[in-house]
């Protein structure tokens, strides 16, 4: 049977390696421009309908 304790100091590293994981990922310099193209994507101007008006109208062709 597992030591109550030793269960909780594993779940501990998992989480860390997990939160490690996570963070190498979104840092990682192979990521950097598509983040950045991301991160302006709400500023990118398109042919898109002000937000309060209905789905669909106001579109231009």
């Amino acid at each position: 049977m597992v030591d109550i304790n030793l269960a909780r100091s594993l779940v501990t590293v998992a989480a860390l390696a997990a939160f490690i994981g996570v963070v190498w990922w979104a840092y990682s310099p192979s990521r950097k421009d598509r983040f950045e193209r991301d991160a302006m994507a709400p500023f990118e101007e398109e042919n898109r309908p002000p937000a309060d008006t209905p789905r669909g109208a106001g579109l231009r062709k």
